[in-house]
């Protein structure tokens, strides 16, 4: 199989529901229940007929008998503040690649296989969505970004206010990080996520999990609309004013589904490798700064 199998999947798959607005999921998730699940004999052959013969429709079977699985999945990232139409759709694409890179010499049904692949897709997204603005991409404020939401659910604290020094304390030395990143980190995290409390005693569901709106809000879709547009007007707009080698590599590094390695923006550039990490930690940090500054004067 080519390298963008999962793509002809994607623009082949017409008989996938698609996510296209927040208010559609409830639409979307009462279709995917259609897709009957498949025996193992059942995965076993559509998968051979798809990597051996190059069978679309096998794909396509493969995909749709997991789409509940990657939904499941996508609904544990509820409390990210991305939208959660956007986290079900990465969560498929991470489903399509495990349908595309499934080994059957594994022993292992391919949904065990792809539940890897679902959240390192959601993660990659939520990522390339924070980095710029919300976090870094160091490894503590990652380790802050996954792991700050659980700490505090342990800890009992349900409730997104300020926490106590003594509470930030015990964060930051559990997860090797600075007081004052615990602190932004909560800020950033922080919004009305009240639902998202423990329904039950095993903690698979939240309060939310019981609430039903079929309502179209087009005013909230439409207000949610122009904010992305404008934070992306923001982000071109700020991004032009680096140097144009600063721009390739935020661009390249930050911007794209397929990273470019320091090494082979270096052999463009004629730099080192740690030459090119070096710009791109001072175009990162200019970038940043000058994006929050533009987004604090567009609030005022």
């Amino acid at each position: 199989m080519s390298q963008n199998s999962e793509v002809v999947v994607v623009r082949n798959a017409t008989n996938l529901p698609l996510v296209i607005e927040e208010n559609s999921l409830f639409s979307y998730f009462e279709k995917i229940k259609k897709f009957p699940v498949l025996t193992e004999e059942e995965e076993t052959n559509l998968i051979r007929d798809f990597q051996y013969n190059g069978n679309i429709e096998a794909a396509q079977k493969l995909v749709t008998s997991h789409l509940r699985l990657a939904a499941k999945i996508a609904l544990t990232y509820r409390r990210y503040g991305l939208p959660m139409a956007d986290i079900v759709s990465e969560a498929n694409i991470g489903l399509m690649q495990a349908v595309k890179k499934f080994d059957l010499e594994k022993k292992v049904r391919l949904a065990t296989y792809a539940i890897w692949w679902i959240k390192a897709a959601i993660n990659d997204y939520i990522l390339r969505s924070w980095s710029l603005v919300k976090i870094g991409t160091v490894a503590a404020q990652k380790k802050l970004f996954y792991n700050l939401n659980r700490i505090k659910a342990r800890l009992g604290l349900y409730e997104n206010k300020e926490l106590e020094p003594s509470v930030v304390k015990q964060i930051a030395k559990e997860l090797v990080v600075d007081e004052k990143d615990v602190v932004e980190m909560n800020q950033r995290l922080g919004g009305d996520r009240s639902l998202n409390v423990a329904a039950t005693d095993d903690g698979d569901e939240e309060k939310v999990d019981f609430l039903i709106d079929k309502r179209q809000n087009i005013e909230e879709n439409l207000s949610r609309k122009q904010e992305r547009d404008l934070k992306a007007q923001i982000l071109q707009k700020c991004l032009s004013s680096l140097a144009e080698r600063e721009q390739y590599i935020i661009r390249n590094r930050m911007l794209t589904d397929s990273p470019v390695t320091l090494e082979e923006i270096g052999e463009k550039f004629g730099i080192s490798r740690e030459r090119v990490r070096q710009i791109e930690k001072k175009a990162f940090e200019r970038l940043a700064s000058l994006v929050k500054l533009e987004l604090s004067s567009k609030m005022c």
